[in-house]
Formats: C-alpha cells, sequence, structure tokens
C-alpha cells in the first residue's frame, strides 16, 4: 500500500480538486483520510490517500496470483460489517445460480460499493467492472441491502471518506 499527501484550499479548491481527481482517476483508492484545518482564510482540506498498485510485482504471491486484500484492515468497522453482509448476499446469489461468487461480484466491487456509498443503480454502474447486465440482474437486490446500511448507520466520520465525497 502506499500513501500520498494532498492539501486543497478551502476557499479556492479548483486546482487542488482537479490534482485530487486526476491521481484518483488513475489508481486502485484504497482509502481516503481527510480532515479539514480551520485557519479562518487560510482554511483547507488535509488528504492522505491510500493507493495499492495492481501492477506492482510486490501484490502477487510467487505463483503470479494476485495477493489477496484482508478489507477488515482496510474498512472502517462499521464499513465492513456492510461489506460482510453484501459478501453473504453475493454467496446465496451464487449458489442459488451455481456460478462461482465473483461471477456476481468481486471482494473489491464489493468494498467499492460501500466506501463509495452506493445507493443507485447509476452508483453501481460507475464501479470498475461492473457493467450494466450485472446492474440489472443484481442492483435491486445490492441496494436494497446498501440503502437499509447507510439509512440506520451514523455517517461516515472524514476517516472514512472516499475520494467522492471529498469536495
Amino acid at each position: 500500500m502506499r500513501f500520498h499527501f494532498f492539501t486543497i484550499e478551502a476557499l479556492q479548491p479548483a486546482a487542488g480538486e482537479e490534482a485530487l481527481n486526476a491521481f484518483c482517476a488513475g489508481q486502485r483508492v484504497v482509502s481516503v483520510d481527510r480532515h479539514f484545518v480551520d485557519q479562518g482564510a487560510s482554511s483547507y482540506w488535509s488528504l492522505c490517500v491510500a493507493t495499492v498498485d495492481a501492477a506492482d510485482p510486490a501484490r502477487r504471491t510467487s505463483g503470479g496470483r494476485r495477493e489477496r486484500i484482508d478489507y477488515k484492515e482496510i474498512l472502517s468497522e462499521s464499513d465492513f460489517v456492510v461489506y460482510a453482509e453484501l459478501r453473504s448476499l453475493r454467496k446465496s446469489l451464487s449458489e442459488q445460480e451455481a456460478v462461482p461468487a465473483y461471477a456476481v461480484f468481486t471482494n473489491e466491487q464489493l468494498a467499492e460499493m460501500v466506501t463509495r456509498r452506493a445507493t443507485s443503480l447509476a452508483a453501481l454502474g460507475e464501479i470498475d467492472g461492473i457493467g450494466q447486465a450485472r446492474v440489472e440482474k443484481y442492483g435491486k437486490l445490492f441496494l436494497a441491502l446498501l440503502q437499509n446500511a447507510f439509512a440506520t448507520a451514523p455517517p461516515p466520520a472524514d476517516d472514512e471518506a472516499h475520494p467522492n465525497h471529498a469536495g
């Protein structure tokens, strides 16, 4: 995992937002910690973006397979609860359809549903690797779970935020 640090001026955020968005668009973002620093007219957002490099050889096992990510260590406790519920739903569907679990959604996609706070079909479709067919086939089931989880859960703390909600 690699860490990258950004500051974005509160009163004139355009340049900082543009740099952050450009950076995040080309990365596999695992988490974003953000904090508002109140300095009056000089206030700013301070962000730490954690990424993993899919092409990084260190992320591969000796057999060439991709190293598994422990989402319990990466996600907040409340997000991991939602992630585990999504995995359970995925397992039920994959067993019913006699397909591998990853054919429904991958672990990475489930984690991104949680971190993005996906609560619409359009938001699901924005996740890398989720096409229209899977949105139509599974979207409503997963959204029902996500919407229920986010309706009853407190809003995420600043350190649980995702870059799409940073600005």
